[in-house]
């Protein structure tokens, strides 16, 4: 009977035990999950931003990317614009030196041409200049003529006010 007894209470003991360890076990593997939880949220933190930031790498890689082939694509037209330059001196120098010879008897008929409009731009900057000084003259005259109006009108306004004055 001592055993019986003594194996109960031995028995529920050890089931006590058990249970603590149980309840310690599940309360140890709660604290483990949520810090591995924590660590994992921070880790998920940390892969977001260092894949923004990649994200962000990339987009400005892309933009160094584009602007450099539209650099080379510039510096490819440029390229093109100035053979083409070059290559339209050259005929326009070929030209001219076509046309130089082939317009020298004409340059007496030019020169004189060139003395006439001379002589008629003169004669216009002088109607012009005399134009400008009628306007001028004009424009003295009735700044003279709006002078002289105030004038008028002062002196009326201020017997206007001394005869209402004395009134």
């Amino acid at each position: 009977m001592g055993n019986g007894v003594c194996s109960r209470k031995q028995k529920k003991i050890f089931q006590s035990l058990l249970m603590v360890t149980v309840v310690f076990g599940m309360i140890y593997g709660g604290m483990f999950s949520y810090e591995m939880h924590k660590q994992l949220k921070r880790t998920e933190e940390i892969a977001v931003k260092y894949q923004q930031h990649q994200e962000s790498l990339s987009a400005q890689l892309q933009v160094v990317y584009e602007h450099r082939s539209r650099l080379e694509k510039s510096l490819q037209k440029e390229r093109l614009e100035h053979k083409k330059a070059k290559d339209d001196h050259i005929m326009y120098k070929l030209e001219a030196q076509q046309s130089l010879n082939k317009e020298k008897n004409q340059h007496d008929d030019l020169k004189k041409q060139y003395y006439e409009l001379q002589e008629r731009h003169q004669l216009q900057d002088d109607e012009h200049n005399k134009a400008i000084d009628e306007h001028k003259q004009r424009l003295d005259q009735l700044h003279q003529n709006k002078e002289s109006e105030i004038s008028k009108l002062k002196g009326i306004m201020f017997s206007t006010i001394l005869l209402l004055g004395i009134s």
